[in-house]
């Protein structure tokens, strides 16, 4: 169990490192006020009607780096620090989550098969370590521990492919974004450069999640393998 301990530290610190850094970025460019005075609600709105999407609504959810889109209730979930906000990382955030709408409204195929997988991702997430644990401690027992392990790896195998497939979703729906923000005229080109950085940088914690999965999947493995 060392191996786990040392792959979750090295995971955490690059994890820690990235997130602070999104963190910097994002607080550096809400310094930088948009020229058109718009708030990410706005853009938000205006990027959903330049693309035809009528039926989904823009609305403000609690906390910080909270935003996401809810394909369910048709909802783009801005946070606190972007809803009101007129600066160019709010501009960023608003009209990436607005890709997400796009892609679901042009059934974007990375985006159906990783909605496809989130009922399975939502009981194997919850699952997956408990009985991998449980057939660690159980290994002695010839067939109970070892089957155990390989159901647990294959949950967590679930999670990790949809950690990669959400990789694609990520950046298509910053490249809209940008190339959005860029043709109808919203930011100028330092707002355009201030957005590309903030997201270049929240999609690097998408990256890190799913290599730290991964590693942590093939280090399962090769415990399953070894003890067979």
């Amino acid at each position: 169990m060392i191996g786990y301990y040392i792959i979750a530290g090295a995971i955490f610190i690059v994890s820690m490192y990235v997130s602070n850094r999104l963190k910097s970025k994002f607080k550096k460019y809400s310094k930088l006020h948009l020229q058109n005075g718009m708030s990410g609600k706005e853009i938000a709105e205006k990027m959903l009607a330049d693309n035809g999407i009528r039926d989904v609504q823009v609305i403000s959810v609690p906390g910080m780096l909270t935003d996401h889109y809810n394909p369910a209730k048709k909802t783009v979930n801005l946070s606190e620090g972007v809803y009101m906000q007129r600066n160019a990382a709010a501009a960023a955030v608003a009209a990436h989550e607005c890709g997400h709408a796009v892609q679901h409204a042009t059934a974007y195929n990375w985006l159906q098969m990783r909605s496809t997988l989130v009922p399975a991702v939502n009981v194997a997430s919850k699952l997956s370590q408990w009985v991998i644990f449980a057939g660690f401690a159980l290994m002695a027992l010839n067939y109970v521990g070892p089957t155990l392990l390989l159901v647990g790896i294959i949950m967590f195998g679930i999670g990790t492919l949809f950690s990669f497939i959400t990789l694609p979703v990520e950046y298509d729906a910053s490249k809209r974004a940008l190339a959005w923000l860029e043709s109808a005229n919203m930011v100028t080109q330092p707002e355009h450069a201030a957005a590309k950085d903030a997201l270049k940088w929240a999609a690097r914690t998408y990256v890190v999640a799913a290599l730290g999965s991964l590693a942590t999947l093939l280090y399962f493995i090769s415990i399953f393998l070894g003890r067979r």
